[in-house]
C-alpha cells in the first residue's frame, strides 16, 4: 500500500483531494511537520526535491518525490477511485482537466478579489460569473441522470472537481446564485458530507450570503507587502555587491491559490493574550518526545502550572458511526491538523479503543487559560462540538490516572474495548 509524507499548508484545497483518496484507499498519510510556506518550500533541501518549491508536494516511502495534487491523489487512491476500466480512467482525465482549466481561473478571478487577494475589477469578475455560469451548467446537464461523474461510485473525479468548486460554494454561491444548479448542489453535497470528506475538511458550511467586496481588505495586503518589500531593501543595502549578485533571483510566481495564503493577513492566537504562567510546555513536549512515559508523566506534574494552564477529557459523540480504524485515526489526525495554530500553547493525547466497526475514540487534553480554547477562535470551531469537553481537577487522583493512561497509551476504554492506537498533538 503506498504511503509517504505531504508537504502543504493548512486548508489547501489541493492537497484536500490526496488526503480525502487517502481516506477511501486506506493510504498511511504524515502530514510533514513545521512545514511554513514561503520559507520551508524555498530550503536548499527541499527544492532538491521539489525544484519548482510548490506545494502540496508528495515524497513517498521509498524517497520517490510527486508534485502536482490530481498526480498525487491518483498515486494514493485504489482502484475505485482511479477508474476499473480504460474509458472510465479517461474520462476522469478529462475531468481532472474541466477542473483546472473551466473552474479554477473563473473560480480566482471572482473570489480572490473579494478576499484581497489580487485587486478588483468589475469587468473581469463579470466575465468570471459568466464563465462560473457556464462550467455549472455544464455540470448540471451532465448531472441531471447520474449521481456521480464517472460510472456508479465516486472516484478522483468527484474529488478533484468538488475541491475545485470549494470557494465558489464557501463564499460567492449564495442560495439564490446556485438554485439554477440543483443536479450540482445534490452531487456537491454528496461527495463533500461522505465521512471520508468530513474527516479532512471538516462540516463545511455553504455560502449564506455573497461575500461583499471590502476595498480596505486589499490595501491592508498591499500594505503589508509594501511594508515587507522595504524591509528587504533596507537589508540588501547593507550586502556586499557580489550578495545582492546572488540574492537577485527572480521573484516566485504564485498561482492564485497559494497566494491565498501567502498573501493572507496574520490572525492574532488567542493564547498570546494570556497569561504564561510558569509551565514550559513546549520543553514539556519535548522532553515527552524523548523520554519514557515513566520519566515524561512525572515531570508533567513536576513542571504544570495549574493557575494558567487547564486540562480536559475529550469524549467522541458518534463512536456508533466509526467503522474501519484507520479511517477513525484520521479523523482524528485531520482535526489536528486543521488545529494547527493551536499546538503553540496546547497539547493532547487522543486514543482509539476497539476494534472495527466497535471502537470510540476519546482524549486528554492541555491548554493555556481556564475556559474551553474552541470558542476563543472560530478558526478553531470546526470539529470541536462532535466532542463533549469535560474539565478536569488536576488535584483529583482521577485526572491523574486519566493522564497515565491517555498519555502512555494504555488501558480500555469506559466500556471496556482495548486501547488500538493513539495520536499525539503537539
Amino acid at each position: 500500500m503506498a504511503s509517504g509524507t505531504l508537504y502543504t499548508y493548512p486548508e489547501n484545497f489541493r492537497a484536500y483531494k490526496a488526503l480525502i483518496a487517502a481516506q477511501y484507499s486506506g493510504t498511511q498519510i504524515k502530514i510533514a511537520e513545521d512545514f511554513v510556506f514561503g520559507e520551508s518550500n524555498k530550503t536548499e533541501a527541499f527544492l532538491k526535491k521539489f525544484p519548482l518549491g510548490k506545494v502540496p508536494a508528495f515524497e513517498t516511502c521509498d524517497g520517490k518525490c510527486i508534485t502536482e495534487s490530481n498526480a498525487i491523489a491518483y498515486y494514493v487512491s485504489n482502484e475505485q477511485l482511479r477508474g476499473k476500466t480504460e474509458l472510465e480512467r479517461t474520462e476522469i482525465i478529462q475531468w481532472f482537466g474541466f477542473a483546472d482549466s473551466e473552474i479554477l481561473p473563473a473560480s480566482c478571478a471572482w473570489v480572490f478579489p473579494l478576499l484581497g487577494i489580487m485587486p478588483y475589477n468589475k469587468q473581469t469578475i463579470e466575465h468570471a460569473k459568466e464563465d462560473v455560469k457556464k462550467a455549472l451548467t455544464a455540470l448540471n446537464s451532465h448531472l441531471l441522470t447520474r449521481t456521480y461523474l464517472v460510472g456508479e461510485r465516486i472516484t478522483l473525479a468527484d474529488i478533484s472537481v468538488a475541491m475545485t468548486l470549494l470557494h465558489l460554494y464557501q463564499y460567492v454561491l449564495e442560495p439564490n446564485l446556485r438554485k439554477p444548479y440543483q443536479n450540482v448542489n445534490r452531487w456537491f453535497q454528496t461527495v463533500i458530507y461522505q465521512p471520508e470528506s468530513i474527516a479532512v475538511i471538516g462540516a463545511f458550511k455553504l455560502a449564506e450570503k455573497t461575500l461583499e467586496y471590502d476595498p480596505k481588505k486589499y490595501a491592508e495586503t498591499q500594505g503589508k507587502s509594501s511594508s515587507k518589500k522595504e524591509k528587504k531593501e533596507k537589508e540588501s543595502k547593507k550586502e556586499s555587491k557580489e550578495s545582492k549578485e546572488a540574492k537577485n533571483e527572480p521573484a516566485e510566481e504564485l498561482d492564485p491559490a497559494d497566494a491565498v495564503l501567502a498573501a493572507e493577513p496574520k490572525t492574532t492566537n488567542p493564547f498570546d493574550t494570556l497569561p504564561k504562567g510558569s509551565f514550559d510546555l513546549d520543553d514539556f513536549k519535548r522532553f515527552y518526545s524523548n523520554e519514557d512515559e515513566s520519566k515524561s508523566i512525572p515531570y508533567f506534574w513536576q513542571k504544570f502550572d495549574p493557575q494558567h494552564y487547564s486540562i480536559w477529557l475529550s469524549e467522541y459523540k458518534y463512536n456508533n458511526e466509526l467503522t474501519k480504524v484507520f479511517m477513525s485515526c484520521n479523523l482524528i489526525t485531520g482535526m489536528y491538523q486543521r488545529l494547527d495554530k493551536m499546538r503553540k500553547a496546547s497539547f493532547a493525547s487522543t486514543c482509539l479503543f476497539g476494534t472495527d466497526n466497535d471502537s470510540t475514540i476519546s482524549g486528554i487534553w492541555v491548554w493555556r487559560g481556564q475556559e474551553l480554547a474552541f470558542t476563543l477562535c472560530s478558526d478553531w470551531q470546526v470539529d470541536y462540538e462532535s466532542y463533549s469537553w469535560t474539565k478536569l481537577d488536576p488535584s483529583d487522583e482521577k485526572t491523574k490516572e486519566l493522564v497515565h493512561q491517555y498519555f502512555s497509551w494504555i488501558g480500555t476504554d469506559k466500556e471496556g474495548r482495548k486501547f488500538n492506537q493513539g495520536k499525539v498533538f503537539k
